[in-house]
């Protein structure tokens, strides 16, 4: 992890980069980006919570089974003309 001095080591040299004026709107970008990605996973969590609240939907009636009828025995035996 990140101790006092490695974090005021970073600050000076952000400040001493992009100087005084930068530093602001660099930092207001990096907290509209944050902002967002927890909006987004916020949403994400929701979405999921939701799905596992819901209930399953119900499975559809079984479709009514055709069975093949054999052709008629005095059909196949006349020839049609």
């Amino acid at each position: 992890m990140l101790g006092w001095p490695e974090i005021m080591g970073i600050l000076v040299i952000v400040l001493v980069l992009f100087g005084a004026k930068k530093v602001p709107e660099l930092m207001r970008g990096m907290g509209h980006g944050i902002k967002e990605f927890k909006k987004a996973t916020r949403e994400v969590q929701d979405e999921v919570q939701r799905a596992i609240d819901d209930d399953p939907p119900e499975p559809p009636p079984p479709a009514p089974r055709k069975t093949a009828s054999a052709p008629d025995s005095s059909e196949a035996a006349v020839p049609k003309a």
